[in-house]
């Protein structure tokens, strides 16, 4: 194999690709990437579950392939100095050419390497924008905790040309709806994503518009030139819908932008795992922390309460994990009691509110 690419563009695919990677291989050819080049460079990773594959341009002068330890490349590849890069394969090893760098790297065997998964039939699309959006506002209601892996996934119910993603950790429930363009009518599809997974697809494929796929076990995800399959949890979860409709005699709209940055002042003395108070009364808010050996600290914002005063305790985080989430300038949130969960949502115009976000309030001492 020889190749002759653009130095920013290897930099670039080679980091996006190297993200899926793991970091205790149980076989160590999935440390590699694999480089295969013909009409143009494709790089690809795979660890059983995961698998990404970018593809970019490149001067082909042999076409070929090769298998190279994929962390290294890519310290290699962003370090390197602003000049194309040549990639020949000689014997055991690649080498690699930046100016006056050159580095030879021990190569693996590609024909150990496992056939990636194919890429399931796709069964709409959606704007990359859109989708980084939504996957941004539930993903940090998921479980960090892989003992319950249905609480590390993000459950995506589509409904014809309607969207519902959702996330749970118990403590709380995240939910987004959004519209999208369906390849075909009547189109009904539930599956459960790991969440890890589609925060970084999130992440890379903002950019255009990004296309679904969904297959026996297996969702994949494609834009401009990158693709991502994953394989799909237990489609078990819990019914989240019904936890987010309730009569709320109690609500309050926030400006978004003053409260969150007065929370995260007022938090600065609040020692772990305590609680952030509000206090609703009408007019506004008083937000208060602390009190033990650190200090304490309290902040007014202005807000407008329909219904009786109330005071709620939260977890500072779990708080702003929903607030950040708000697209609107207003917050709307809904209560009932000081003993029940707080429904947090946009402020809604002539439609519904599209992001909802459940959070239970702490016991006040």
């Amino acid at each position: 194999m020889k190749i002759r690419v653009n130095r920013d563009v290897l930099a670039e695919a080679v980091a996006w690709a190297a993200r899926v990677l793991p970091s205790r291989p149980v076989v160590p050819v999935l440390s590699g990437l694999l480089l295969e080049a013909g009409e143009d460079l494709s790089l690809s990773a795979f660890d059983y579950d995961v698998s990404a594959r970018a593809v970019v341009d490149a001067d082909v002068a042999e076409e070929g392939s090769v298998l190279i330890p994929g962390r290294l490349l890519a310290e290699i590849s962003r370090s390197l100095p602003a000049d194309d890069v040549e990639i020949v394969t000689e014997g055991p090893e690649a080498v690699l050419t930046c100016g006056s760098a050159e580095f030879g790297l021990v190569t693996m065997p590609v024909e150990d390497f496992p056939t990636l998964p194919t890429m399931p039939p796709a069964i709409g699309a959606v704007g990359g924008g859109v989708f980084a959006s939504a996957v941004g506002q539930v993903a940090p209601a998921a479980s960090r905790d892989d003992t319950l892996p249905m609480l590390t996934g993000i459950r995506v119910d589509i409904e014809g040309e309607s969207v519902a993603m959702a996330a749970t950790d118990r403590y709380r429930i995240a939910a987004r709806d959004f519209a999208w363009r369906p390849a075909g009518p009547d189109l009904a599809v539930s599956a459960m994503v790991p969440a890890r997974v589609l925060v970084e697809v999130a992440k890379s494929l903002r950019g255009g518009e990004v296309s679904i796929a969904m297959g026996d076990g297996v969702a994949g995800f494609e834009s401009v030139g990158r693709s991502t399959t994953v394989r799909l949890l237990d489609e078990q979860f819990i019914d989240y819908r019904a936890r987010l409709t309730s009569d709320w005699s109690i609500r309050a709209d926030v400006p978004v932008t003053a409260f969150v940055n007065a929370i995260k002042r007022v938090a600065l003395v609040a020692e772990r795992n305590t609680a952030i108070r509000l206090s609703f009364t009408q007019g506004q808010v008083l937000i208060q922390a602390g009190g033990g050996d650190i200090g304490r600290g309290t902040e007014v914002v202005e807000c407008e309460l329909r219904g009786e005063d109330i005071q709620l305790a939260f977890q500072s985080q779990f708080l702003l994990d929903g607030l950040v989430g708000i697209e609107s300038d207003l917050a709307r949130i809904n209560m009932e009691s000081p003993t029940r969960p707080a429904l947090i949502q946009d402020v809604p115009g002539d439609g519904a509110p599209s992001f909802r976000y459940l959070v239970m309030s702490l016991r006040q001492q």
